[in-house]
């Protein structure tokens, strides 16, 4: 069954629903491997929310939805910002952005997980990660 989480668009909060979601993971057998590419994709999910979608804004807040099962693991983080465009990101592994402290957040989601999709306004990330 489904669980939502929402959260101020805080880090903190971020990390305390991040623990409730790994901890619902744990239960479940997922191997060290699966445990931490679900953690690493979260945690970028959820800190692109609150910094890129929400800008920090107090007003704002974040939703984290799970729904796990010991076949698979499906998170969705939604913020309420004007969201964007998944296609037209900078390549974070081109050399004029090797040194950027940011950008790579998308591309260690797509790498780390089973699938994962944008809502057409960019909101909203869904990530599937498969317990093999």
């Amino acid at each position: 069954m489904a669980k939502t989480v929402v959260i101020p668009s805080e880090l903190d909060a971020a990390q305390r629903a991040e623990n409730e979601l790994l901890a619902e993971i744990a239960q479940y057998g997922y191997s060290e491997a699966s445990q931490f590419a679900i953690k690493l994709a979260v945690e970028e999910a959820l800190n692109n929310a609150i910094k890129h979608g929400n800008k920090f804004d107090d007003r704002r807040k974040v939703g984290l939805t799970f729904d796990i099962s010991a076949d698979r693991a499906i998170v969705t983080v939604r913020d309420e910002g004007g969201g964007f465009d998944p296609g037209h990101l900078p390549d974070p592994t081109s050399d004029e952005n090797l040194e950027k402290p940011t950008g790579r957040g998308v591309m260690l989601m797509r790498a780390y997980m089973d699938e994962v999709s944008f809502n057409e306004k960019g909101n909203q990330v869904r990530l599937i990660k498969k317990n093999v």
